[in-house]
């Protein structure tokens, strides 16, 4: 007697769901999918991503998904608003068949079956980090008093809560940092009641309340410096500006926190009365200290004259010492805009940042994009050229891989560096989303894809903006010790 062989994942499928392969009739055009996963570049470790079709030309009933990579093909049904949602176990028997996953999209139209032109996910071999963290707040300026830093699983769907304010007394958190990617070393920043800068290492919190307070950490490499600025912050809003809100600072310095002695370090190059000092981010082998730097202007009446540089200045970290001069490797002056949020490569190859047309803020600023500095052949000993400005061959370019039409700001790199996540609004203008993007290591980017979550629809229904994603190498465990020590600090 013959024997029939039916692959296993097949067979389930048909007599769990009673799916299969259709025999259909070309559409001859490209599916439109919601959230867009065609052609893009996914980690091979990476939860599955789901998305619905938005068919608005060819109404098709009884739609399916039909996943094909190597020998292995899947059929997925469409769940209404959920879209395809393919599991977690099937996609990582795609993910393994082949390097590249190929989507058809099929459904009946008048009793035939029909289906559009396939579009691919290409898998890469490079694994991506297995945690991202962020805050998740409503993107209004009228609502703030409910807001929280979360952690998500990148290999599934799995989101956890490292603190809420509700449980801090309601005020304002931000400003999450870990140090070399490892959540063990943590800093966070609280407001109002439990107000200070939570510093989290292996279990113990440091809790410290300057004045002002400490903002935008920046772990140096070795875990026992952090960077911080100390900014005294306004806001006001526009009535007809695109741009609706406006964050300036009064006045803002950087500094360096010493956790083995408690000491703030500085120096006067970095303190200035009459230039505005902020966003501190440690090079990767802790020797640079990047930030941006304006000169002083009035405020709140020129906020549009403020224009951020972005500087460096060098670091001895056996002293504690401050070199003596600063490096400008982008004058704003010179060439216009201004610069926020610098962030170097772990291989130290390449600096990434944020360039808006004004102001340190940029999330609040349509034209913000994200843009890229070459440091390859860069060294303290380098020469700047007049004024300390950049060699014409070095100076950075906007990364139209990743920019969009809106706000681009907010960013990090993976422990390997060949991946990114920046907060987006181009969805719709108002509630910004994670995107990941494969780095090739030599300038090039592929297409960014947001995150995944258990639904198409996921997104839209949480009404709240991610802000400041960081990728960790593991999870933040200490939360019963942050709780208590927000508790104890009244």
């Amino acid at each position: 007697m013959k024997k029939l062989y039916i692959p296993i994942a097949a067979l389930l499928l048909m007599t769990s769901c009673g799916l299969k392969l259709e025999d259909a009739t070309s559409l001859h055009s490209q599916a439109r999918i919601s959230p867009d996963y065609s052609d893009v570049t996914m980690p091979c470790n990476m939860a599955a991503p789901t998305f619905a079709l938005d068919d608005k030309e060819n109404v098709l009933t009884d739609l399916q998904a039909v996943f094909r990579s190597g020998d292995k093909t899947i059929v997925v049904g469409n769940e209404d608003e959920d879209g395809f949602c393919i599991s977690l176990d099937d996609w990582k028997d795609l993910v393994s068949a082949s390097q590249q996953v190929s989507v058809t999209i099929q459904g009946q139209k008048d009793g035939e079956w029909m289906e559009y032109d396939p579009f691919c996910i290409n898998i890469s071999k490079d694994t991506i980090d297995s945690y991202l963290s962020y805050r998740l707040i409503e993107p209004g300026y009228e609502v703030w008093n409910k807001m929280g830093i979360y952690q998500r699983n990148l290999t599934d769907y799995d989101e956890r809560a490292i603190l809420t304010n509700d449980e801090s007394g309601g005020g304002c958190m931000n400003c999450h940092s870990y140090c070399n990617r490892d959540a063990s070393k943590m800093s966070m920043h609280l407001r109002l009641s439990h107000g200070g800068t939570y510093i989290v290492d292996n279990g113990k919190v440091d809790v410290q309340s300057p004045k002002p307070s400490f903002v935008y950490p920046s772990w140096h490499p070795d875990g026992r410096y952090i960077a911080y600025s100390q900014n005294n912050t306004k806001q006001m809003f526009h009535t007809t500006d695109k741009n609706r809100v406006e964050v300036f600072d009064l006045s803002s310095d950087v500094i360096v926190y010493d956790t083995k002695t408690g000491n703030v370090l500085t120096s006067p190059l970095l303190s200035s009365k009459t230039v505005f000092e902020t966003f501190p981010s440690w090079s990767v082998d802790g020797k640079t200290l990047y930030y941006c730097a304006a000169d002083s202007v009035k405020i709140p009446d020129d906020y549009d004259k403020a224009h951020y540089s972005l500087c460096s200045i060098q670091f001895d970290d056996a002293t504690g010492k401050f070199a003596d001069k600063v490096d400008t490797l982008y004058s704003a002056s010179k060439s216009g805009g201004s610069i926020s949020f610098p962030r170097e490569s772990p291989d130290g190859k390449w600096l990434m940042f944020t360039r808006s047309s004004y102001g340190n803020f940029s999330i609040w600023h349509k034209d913000a994009d994200l843009w890229l500095l070459d440091l390859h052949h860069l060294s303290p000993s380098t020469p700047l050229g007049p004024k300390g400005r950049l060699p014409e061959q070095e100076h950075p370019s906007p990364i139209t891989q990743l920019n969009s039409p809106d706000v681009e700001s907010y960013h990090s790199w993976s422990s390997t560096g060949r991946w990114v996540v920046f907060s987006s609004r181009r969805d719709d203008g108002l509630y910004t989303r994670p995107y990941i993007a494969h780095f090739d290591g030599k300038g090039k980017f592929s297409k960014p894809f947001p995150l995944p979550q258990p639904s198409a629809i996921y997104s839209r229904k949480l009404l709240k903006s991610y802000n400041i994603p960081e990728f960790t190498i593991n999870a933040f465990d200490d939360i019963k010790a942050l709780k208590e020590a927000v508790e104890n600090n009244e």
